[in-house]
C-alpha cells in the first residue's frame, strides 16, 4: 500500500506517493533540508546550488557504502569458503581417526592372539 507523503522542503511543499511511512519520509526530509541549508549558511550558495551539491555528496556516500557493502559480501563468500573447506577437511580428519582406532584395534586383536597362541603353544 502506498502512502500519500507531504514534506516541506526549503519552503517548497513536496507530495510523493511512497511504501514508507510517512515518519521515515518527514526524517529524510528534516535531514535533506538541514543539509542544503547547512550548505547555504556556510557556502553562501543558492538554494537550488545547495540542492546539487548535497545530491552530489549524497551520491557520494550512497557510492561509498555500497562499495563497502560489495566488501563484505567478498569477505562473507570467503568465509563461507573458508568454513566449508574446514568442515570437509574435518569430515576427512574424523575419518581417518576413525580408520586409525579400526588399525589399533586390529593390531591389539593380533597381539592378543599372538600371546595367546604363544601361552598354549
Amino acid at each position: 500500500m502506498l502512502n500519500k507523503v507531504k514534506v516541506v522542503i526549503c519552503g517548497k511543499d513536496y507530495v510523493m506517493q511512497t511504501a514508507e511511512a510517512p515518519n521515515y519520509v518527514y526524517g529524510l526530509a528534516r535531514t535533506l533540508e538541514s543539509r542544503i541549508n547547512d550548505m547555504t549558511d556556510n557556502l553562501g550558495v543558492s538554494q537550488y546550488s545547495a540542492a546539487i551539491m548535497t545530491a552530489l555528496s549524497i551520491l557520494d556516500d550512497l557510492s561509498k557504502a555500497n562499495a563497502r557493502l560489495d566488501t563484505i559480501a567478498d569477505q562473507s563468500k570467503e568465509y563461507v569458503d573458508d568454513a566449508g573447506r574446514a568442515r570437509i577437511e574435518r569430515d576427512a580428519a574424523i575419518k581417518e581417526v576413525e580408520m586409525l582406532k579400526a588399525r589399533i584395534a586390529q593390531l591389539e586383536n593380533a597381539q592378543k592372539l599372538k600371546k595367546l597362541k604363544e601361552s598354549i603353544g
